[in-house]
């Protein structure tokens, strides 16, 4: 018996619409109508302004602060279960929260936890995301996660740049294993950067591991917030007699003064996705485009395909 596909639609949140619609025109498909009212006083409602009634919908919205762009996700959920949607997605291209994986003190949340539960009860089906800041997140889901990594768009551009003495750094030891699985597809060198914290985004001390003499370097990350450690450890690669440094950063929060930190680091360029939109725009960072990569995930999804075929990097 062949198998059936049911109607696609796409729909954007409105903290993710432009990478919204480079998805859906990848795809091939227009965006579905769905408008946002809001009140004098901050409170939202959305409304689709199709039916959806027996529709595969997929809901584009990163999960990233402020708060109102996961309850924006979770309200276009509940309108599409309670329009008799078929099947419902969330395609988060940034999940918000995901530091928040573990219990490093005591009394705290777990709020990536929390954020995948409510995501559930709200009634999705499934979960398409990028490079999570701990894989193990997909585990805090019940439901099917297609978690897809970011290195299949960051490699063949490093490639490009067609440096000559390449060499991978992690910026903390917490990031080696990325580091090191990203240095794989270019047979090079990992070296770390060693990192204390006083507090959340304050660093006390930074050391480096390994030799950076006349190499160039690229800094592999998953989150830029404050740029603060990305800053800091081109400046001590460059102080150890590297030849140039690059950072690569799926998400780029880019919080406080990011911007400004990252136009007087010694970074040559700082490569990032259009998984969050820049609020400014710099000379030094790049955005590559994550549209086509999510619009064949979608339609791999509907058409029952493999998602497994993504992950390969040229």
């Amino acid at each position: 018996m062949p198998l059936q596909f049911n109607t696609v639609k796409l729909f954007a949140g409105s903290g993710t619409f432009a990478l919204a619609e480079h998805i859906a025109a990848s795809y091939g498909h227009g965006l579905g109508d769905v408008v946002l009212t809001r009140f004098s006083d901050g409170e939202f409602q959305p409304h689709f302004n199709e039916s959806v009634r027996g529709c595969d919908v997929f809901l584009i919205q990163s999960t990233n602060p402020p708060t109102d762009n996961l309850v924006e996700l979770l309200m276009m959920t509940d309108a599409a279960r309670r329009a008799s949607a078929h099947y419902v997605t969330a395609v988060i291209p940034y999940f918000g929260l995901a530091r928040q994986d573990r219990k490093d003190k005591p009394r705290v949340a777990i709020g990536s936890k929390l954020v995948a539960n409510i995501l559930v009860a709200a009634g999705i089906n499934r979960i398409m995301t990028m490079d999570l800041h701990a894989a193990q997140i997909q585990g805090f889901f019940d439901i099917p996660v297609d978690h897809l990594d970011a290195s299949v768009i960051f490699v063949p551009y490093i490639k490009s740049l067609k440096l000559g003495n390449l060499t991978i750094a992690s910026p903390d030891m917490g990031g080696s294993y990325r580091a090191r699985t990203f240095a794989k597809y270019f047979n090079a060198e990992v070296v770390i950067c060693d990192k204390r914290r006083k507090r959340a985004n304050e660093i006390e001390s930074m050391t480096l591991i390994g030799d950076v003499s006349d190499q160039d370097i690229v800094l592999i990350d998953d989150i830029c917030d404050t740029a603060g450690t990305l800053a800091k450890a081109a400046g001590l690669i460059m102080e150890r007699g590297a030849r140039s440094v690059r950072a690569v950063c799926t998400h780029p929060v880019l919080s406080g003064k990011a911007y400004e930190t990252i136009e007087n680091s010694a970074l040559t360029e700082l490569i990032v996705t259009d998984t969050i939109p820049l609020k400014y725009e710099s000379s030094k960072i790049r955005v590559l485009t994550t549209a086509d990569l999510f619009a064949k995930a979608i339609m791999n999804v509907n058409e029952h395909g493999s998602i497994s075929q993504l992950f390969k990097v040229d």
